[in-house]
């Protein structure tokens, strides 16, 4: 450009801008998705190489033990950082976990996956049992989990708290599609993981600063209600003529269902009378409220506690899609949630044992 003039910008010129931002921009997505990949299959090899030495090599024995401290030592002096001694035990293990999981959501020789990073893996290798690991991976996969999000879920004890909600045969059809969303129940957990709200355990909770804690950590709460849902609307009031207002506390979308979700929550027990409130807003959002193509309403009261007995009582002869469940402002308790969900899997492996006897 010479002095006092100016490049004057037409449609054209920003057709050309565009076109080539776009350009660059695939260029770098690309560069980066291939350097994931080649980086996920190196150290897939490199667990594969540390599995073949030890299985075949001759002097195994005089390394014993020790083997992996020596090799981090070495590999260190010769390549720089990455080759710490628990980095190569999780390259080990990515080896052999991807040889006992068969899921196009973990890794195998000649496979990767576009989303999971390095950083994905070192998450979800920190479980133990194939089936939880080949669900985080596949899960992440399909709601495209970050790191952090990823390590909140399994911390959460996710796994466990969808596995528990199932059917037998729908817990171990987690490890290979997920959390597949197909019907209303699916979308359900018990209990719901508010920790991250920051409330007080020991305090007796006002819904209405329940209520305000989950708006105010609404995208936390999303991750918490799973794939598929859009936040639509807040104390959303219902314009019926009864002695009190009428407002559902909290109104969502699910894209994958293609329904309105409703959550009232209770800072309490659940009452029967909760339950009936929940049925009247359902059949209004069902007459009123719902477009065409879209699914009928599920409704969610989401309490402290909850008695079976009240709840089997209160829905029974229902037809709306109503559920009861809790909801605790802490981590849930590992060990249970793994005693329990052994005995569901034990139970699976004797009804199928029955089965194949008969």
């Amino acid at each position: 450009m010479t002095k006092g003039h100016s490049l004057q910008t037409t449609p054209t010129y920003d057709a050309l801008v565009s076109a080539i931002e776009g350009l660059v921009r695939d260029a770098r997505a690309g560069l980066k998705a291939a350097m994931n990949a080649i980086m996920l299959q190196t150290y897939w090899r490199t667990g594969e190489y540390i599995v073949e030495y030890e299985q075949h090599g001759r002097d195994r024995a005089v390394y014993g033990d020790g083997l992996m401290r020596r090799l981090a030592h070495d590999l260190t002096l010769r390549l720089g950082r990455g080759f710490a001694h628990s980095n190569l035990n999780y390259m080990r293990k990515f080896y052999l976990v991807s040889q006992k999981i068969q899921t196009s959501g973990f890794f195998g020789k000649g496979q990767t996956s576009g989303f999971l990073t390095w950083s994905h893996y070192l998450e979800i290798l920190r479980a133990d049992d194939p089936l939880e690991i080949a669900f985080y991976a596949k899960e992440c996969e399909n709601s495209k989990w970050s790191v952090r999000e990823l390590h909140r879920q399994m911390q959460s004890m996710l796994f466990h708290r969808i596995a528990l909600s199932r059917d037998k045969e729908g817990v171990l059809a987690l490890a290979n599609k997920g959390d597949h969303v197909r019907k209303p129940e699916d979308i359900l957990r018990d209990p719901y993981v508010l920790e991250f709200a920051g409330l007080p355990v020991a305090e007796r909770l006002k819904e209405s600063r329940l209520h305000s804690a989950l708006v105010e950590h609404l995208r936390d709460f999303l991750l918490e209600l799973g794939r598929g849902f859009s936040f639509v609307a807040s104390q959303y009031r219902i314009p019926l003529n009864t002695d009190h207002p009428c407002r559902v506390d909290l109104v969502f979308y699910n894209f994958l269902l293609k329904c309105f979700v409703l959550i009232d929550l209770k800072r309490g027990m659940v009452k029967h009378q909760d339950i009936g409130q929940m049925n009247m807003y359902l059949n209004y959002f069902k007459s009123e409220v719902g477009g065409k193509g879209d699914a009928e309403p599920v409704g969610i009261v989401l309490g402290a506690n909850k008695d079976d007995l009240v709840v089997q009582y209160a829905t029974q002869g229902i037809s709306n899609h109503l559920f009861v469940s809790k909801y605790q402002l802490y981590l849930p308790n590992e060990d249970q949630l793994r005693g329990k969900l052994a005995a569901l899997l034990d139970n699976v492996g004797k009804d199928k044992r029955e089965s194949h006897n008969q």
